[in-house]
């Protein structure tokens, strides 16, 4: 099979588990909301909310071992597989008793004096997370596993455990319906299993299925791979926590200028464009594994060619719902929400922009990161991000629109993609030319006519239902003939051909 039918077959399964995962999660948080009540539900919430926040560090290590185990699948070096495996259980195990510890003191911060819990709730509250607990040592562990079906690109068998865990999800929703004990620790119990049950569904298949998959620490350790993927790790680390510190702080800067109300806006931008780039995530993920085999297998050529068409597609993905979405914000947030928060309507739009920019590059991103240029990437992105904060906070002190925080990201989001480029440049051999070719041009040469489409429909028809359909649907023929006429490439054409006379 070919990589292109490949990244399609696997995308395909990836969208079928995120569609079963939407829906049985909205129809289990209505069962689990009815069955626990409103109480109940937010002890969970609340406990659990403090318990994710340690979540970017086994976040940090799961980006690391995977991509040392598609470098080294790419490498076809099995012995080389195994010690990355064996040393990313040690460390995954070595994570695992760093976060209990660090849980359970956290523990007893949260539940004196930080956490305002019912007093008669206060028992079943430490059992909660006490069983979040273990659901995350098992979540820890289980990420080597997940990093080598990754490897080998097996998104229909993630997709499938995917799957299965949502069902159980929505059984253990209906189960605490029926239990007769008390119901807010019965489901944190139920909760805290489906883990434990998906880690051996995944251990049993891949040591039965892979090869690298042995267990033999004193055998196959080696120091070399575990402080080449530590340092990977921590500089992805710093990418990571300070994305999410410099999210965080956006949310401060704006409620100490401009008070809750804006923050109510950016709780909605948060939900809203979290759902959206679902659309990407789950095509990057998909491609993810074959530029970093690519780079693995010193295909310095046919690595760029996938990075250009990830930022390509995954530009296009969100381009169809995002600029169409623009133009017709307004409308379908009120017809959503009803009452919309100031400055909603336009921190959506600028949010948007600057997410189709990120969109760019986002490709090269996983190009760096597969070979092993991981460094520079994240110090630069951390540095504007700082710059960022501080350009922000002179902007609100002399005055200056809350929505200006959107415009300075939007610059810094531009200067770091230019920043990029060049490291690709430098490090990987990317050239400029080809990159405009198969990748900017293309992707300006379409948000051109469909704005052009979008400012025509906004002219001659009044806001309402109406034109939000007509704008919706003209987008979407001008993108279609778009792709055919340049966006998509010859041999694109012939294999989108293909499967509509295979179907």
């Amino acid at each position: 099979m070919s990589v292109a039918n490949r990244v399609i077959r696997n995308t395909i399964w990836l969208y079928i588990k995120v569609g079963v995962q939407l829906f049985t999660t909205l129809w289990a948080t209505r069962i689990v909301l009815n069955t626990l009540g409103a109480s109940d539900f937010g002890i969970f919430n609340i406990v659990g909310g403090a318990i994710a926040m340690l979540g970017f560090l086994n976040t940090s290590m799961a980006v690391a071992t995977q991509r040392f185990m598609s470098y080294s699948e790419g490498e076809g070096n099995v012995e080389r597989q195994k010690e990355i495996f064996n040393v990313s259980i040690l460390m995954h195990l070595s994570i695992a008793v760093i976060i209990i510890f660090a849980l359970v003191i956290l523990g007893f911060v949260f539940f004196n004096g930080i956490l305002s819990i019912p007093i008669d709730r206060e028992n079943a509250a430490y059992f909660v997370y006490a069983s979040l607990i273990v659901s995350t040592v098992f979540t820890i562990i289980s990420v080597p596993y997940d990093a080598v079906i990754n490897a080998h690109e097996n998104m229909r068998f993630y997709s499938i455990v995917g799957i299965f865990q949502a069902v159980l999800k929505l059984l253990v929703a209906f189960a605490c319906f029926y239990v007769t004990y008390d119901k807010l620790i019965s489901y944190g119990i139920f909760m805290a299993c489906i883990p434990g049950i998906t880690l051996v569904i995944m251990l049993s298949y891949c040591h039965k299925r892979y090869d690298e998959c042995v267990i033999n620490v004193r055998k196959y350790f080696n120091k070399d791979v575990l402080k080449e993927m530590t340092g990977f790790a921590g500089w992805n680390f710093l990418g990571i926590s300070s994305s999410m510190i410099g999210n965080y702080s956006q949310n401060i800067i704006l409620n100490h200028f401009f008070g809750v109300l804006v923050n109510a806006a950016m709780g909605i931008i948060v939900q809203l464009c979290g759902q959206l780039m679902v659309l990407t995530n789950n095509m990057m993920k998909a491609v993810n594994p074959v530029i970093t085999k690519l780079a693995g297998s010193k295909n310095e050529e046919e690595m760029l060619h996938w990075s250009f068409t990830s930022c390509r597609f995954s530009y296009l993905l969100l381009a169809w719902i995002a600029i169409p979405f623009c133009f017709e914000s307004n409308y379908i947030l009120r017809l959503w929400l009803k009452q919309v928060p100031e400055w909603t309507v336009i921190f959506i739009q600028l949010q948007l922009v600057r997410t189709l920019i990120e969109q760019l590059s986002l490709g090269m991103n996983t190009a760096l990161n597969a070979q092993n240029r991981i460094k520079k990437l994240n110090v630069q992105a951390s540095s504007l991000f700082l710059v960022a904060l501080i350009v922000i906070c002179i902007l609100f002190y002399l005055g200056y629109p809350p929505y200006m925080l959107f415009v300075t990201m939007i610059i810094m989001v531009v200067i770091q993609t230019f920043l990029k480029l060049q490291l690709c440049h430098k490090y990987i051999g990317m050239d400029y030319i080809s990159y405009f070719k198969d990748v900017f041009l293309p992707s300006f040469l379409l948000t051109t006519a469909m704005v052009l489409v979008g400012f025509t429909t906004s002219f001659f028809i009044k806001e309402g239902l109406f034109r939000t359909f007509i704008t919706f649907m003209s987008m979407w023929i001008i993108m279609l003939l778009m792709c055919l006429l340049f966006f998509l490439k010859k041999e694109e054409k012939k294999m989108l051909l293909h499967l509509i006379h295979r179907n």
